[in-house]
């Protein structure tokens, strides 16, 4: 589990830098510059909840012991 946990937070990684790359900072809510803020923002809250639930997962563990 830990490890498909860490694929999906380089797989997540990996979208928000293309992502990133689709900017246009000058209009940045406009055409597709909007959906890629759209998904860097989203590729940002899958790595964050992805990181909760590894610790999430070593207190759970801790506590087991």
């Amino acid at each position: 589990m830990k490890i498909f946990i860490y694929i999906l937070i380089a797989c997540a990684t990996g979208l928000v830098i293309y992502n990133t790359t689709q900017l246009d900072f000058n209009h940045l809510l406009e055409g597709e510059s909007s959906i890629a803020a759209v998904s860097v923002l989203a590729g940002l809250c899958a790595i964050l909840a992805l990181g909760i639930l590894l610790v999430s997962k070593r207190i759970a563990s801790k506590v087991k012991k």
